[in-house]
């Protein structure tokens, strides 16, 4: 049977420098169910600006209990008994004149109903909890968003319905579009960082679920357990969902789809260059489409939990917050052309990685727009003999590489393109676009012949000294410069959209664009490749890399599954095809000094 809610919340003025209540109720009209918050707010008889995060990791689970190891590296500065995970501290902030709304996901934590994460229904029920938070007796009125990664995305999608009291967002390493960023990397199913998340992050404080406060997993739920039947019929999974569904128009898909475009409030959207699977696409064309008027872009290194809290970063927080929470803008925020919209770290040298304080050397530089308008988009092309160059290649006779197909990380299959050592130092940033000309064979002792392509591309940075320069991943892992992908079927181009540029390709994924692969038969495609930043300093390299699954870097975001990456679809060679018919080649965004 459901378990009956109840109104349980408390209020604890006395044992900590701010009042903290527990599990105060939001009562859904969108939906069944409802949304429990705590609420972290200073002693004083003035209203104050309220800052909110919504997600399923819980609102209870101390930092120091969900990530140990992350916790012991915070900014001291930035811990307290109710730090948790991915979120902005109280303590520091309720210090500061702002109060913090927390609030568990409708299914998760204390909030019963469905838990359906990243869904359109439980989109509407963060739009209930911040107009929620701007009507409370100690609210001004005005709400802001701040949080990582879930806390960033969910963020996009609120902001787009516009609720009343919202008054500026801080997105920080946050996917703003849910096929492409995350779950189909170009088509491809991103299911190894799905399941993990899935099963350690969010099921594990599932609305419900037994045994979460011996397993220091926060509080076990108030109304009591629920069997393992009624939670499985309360979830909506997404480790099955991401793999039954393969396009934008499947309902799953479609159902979570909005217009960046809605997104009205001022926003900083911060990016990190390292993460190159799941933090940095999302918040770059979230900077681009969102309709805001007031929008500012921030790259960023490091790992994707911790300079959150770095002091110069909280203080850019703070700063941009004020601004339009308190009406306190110091540094001109608000005042359109004021600041440049654009301020990037500079991946200049080989620092070394998961190394906060070195990377701390990379200098900053700030541009009036992105992509920079000085941005020359030059190609360099790939040669059979394994070359890269920017000088075409001359016509000759057709000639391939080819490549077992269907790579895996512990098997993978690839080939690779090297540039002559860089004659200057060369800055690359900006937009990458690889074109090639491939196709797939069987094999002599196949018994079906291949209908796709999995295409995998990686820029990787050699230096002078002969070495692979690796930077630090989304987990602290050693990433490449950048990487790429796109499924063969799903090739087609919508060249009549508007967001279609040279150097980003725009892709619908729909169901009806797929397009026939047949084997031994050359198709041209165009791959997008996420954006990067490089200094790639005199007698550098640049290497290009083409694979037929993971390679190095992808770290905890595999394409493993074989379902979606069958033999009977994939298994044969894949070939690169040279001749004056067909190039292949990447364009590279070459920024001229200034």
């Amino acid at each position: 049977m459901p378990l009956q809610a109840q109104d349980l919340h408390t209020t604890d003025k006395d044992s900590f420098a701010y009042i903290f209540e527990q599990n105060a109720t939001v009562p859904l009209q969108s939906s069944a169910g409802s949304v429990r918050v705590n609420v972290y707010r200073p002693k004083t008889e003035e209203k104050v600006p309220v800052l909110v995060t919504y997600g399923p990791y819980g609102k209870d689970i101390p930092y120091t209990d969900f990530h140990t190891n992350s916790f012991a590296e915070v900014n001291p500065e930035q811990k307290s008994e109710h730090s948790v995970w991915e979120t902005p501290d109280p303590a520091f902030w309720t210090k500061h004149g702002y109060a913090i709304v927390r609030a568990d996901e409708r299914g998760c934590g204390q909030s019963p109903g469905k838990l359906d994460t990243m869904s359109k229904g439980t989109s509407e029920a963060f739009f209930e909890v911040v107009e929620w938070a701007a009507e409370q007796p100690w609210s001004s009125g005005k709400v802001g968003l701040l949080g990582i990664s879930y806390y960033a995305g969910t963020q996009w999608r609120v902001a787009a319905r516009q609720p009343k009291g919202l008054s500026a967002i801080i997105p920080w390493e946050g996917m703003s579009d849910y096929y492409r960023d995350r779950c189909r990397h170009g088509g491809i199913l991103s299911d190894q960082f799905i399941s993990f998340w899935w099963n350690r992050q969010v099921i594990t404080n599932q609305y419900g679920r037994p045994g979460r406060k011996a397993a220091k997993w926060g509080i076990d739920t108030i109304e009591g357990d629920l069997g393992e039947e009624e939670l499985a019929e309360n979830r909506q999974d997404q480790t099955i969902d991401n793999v039954k569904n393969h396009f934008r128009d499947d309902e799953y898909y479609s159902s979570k789809e909005f217009d960046l475009a809605d997104v009205k409030v001022p926003l900083l959207s911060v990016a990190n260059w390292g993460g190159i699977l799941l933090h940095l696409r999302g918040n770059v064309q979230g900077y681009l489409h969102a309709g805001s008027d007031l929008k500012y872009l921030r790259f960023i290194t490091g790992r994707h939990d911790l300079p959150f809290y770095y002091s110069e970063e909280v203080e850019l927080q703070r700063s941009f917050l004020d601004a339009f929470l308190k009406g306190d803008d110091r540094v001109g925020w608000s005042q359109k052309g004021k600041l440049p919209p654009v301020d990037m770290v500079l991946r200049n040298g080989d620092v070394g990685f998961n190394n906060a304080e070195a990377e701390k050397k990379y200098p900053r530089r700030t541009e009036n727009e992105w992509p920079i308008a000085r941005t020359q988009y030059t190609r360099y092309y790939l040669s059979p003999d394994q070359t890269l160059s920017d000088k075409a290649p001359e016509a000759s006779e057709e000639q391939k590489v080819s490549y077992k197909a269907l790579g895996k990380l512990d098997d993978p299959q690839q080939v690779q393109f090297t540039t002559a050592a860089f004659e200057a130092e060369t800055e690359i940033t900006g937009h990458v676009v690889a074109h090639l000309a491939v196709s797939v064979s069987k094999h002599a002792d196949q018994t079906t012949e291949p209908s796709d392509i999995d295409i995998f591309l990686t820029l990787r940075h050699i230096s002078p000294e002969g070495k692979e320069v690796f930077y630090t991943g989304t987990a602290g892992d050693p990433v490449p410069l950048t990487k790429g992908w796109l499924r063969a079927s799903l090739r087609k181009i919508d060249e009549q959209h508007p967001r279609h540029k040279e150097w980003l390709p725009y892709r619908q994924y729909r169901s009806t664009d797929v397009q026939e692969v047949k084997p031994d038969t050359v198709y041209e495609v165009d791959v997008e490749v996420w954006p990067t930043n490089v200094v790639v300093d005199k007698g550098g390299k640049l290497v290009f890399e083409v694979a037929s699954g993971d390679t190095q870097g992808c770290g905890i975001f595999g394409h493993k599954s074989l379902e979606d990456r069958s033999e009977k679809v994939f298994a044969g060679m894949n070939s690169l095809h040279f001749s004056g018919e067909h190039q292949n080649y990447v364009v590279l965004p070459v920024i001229p000094a200034k």
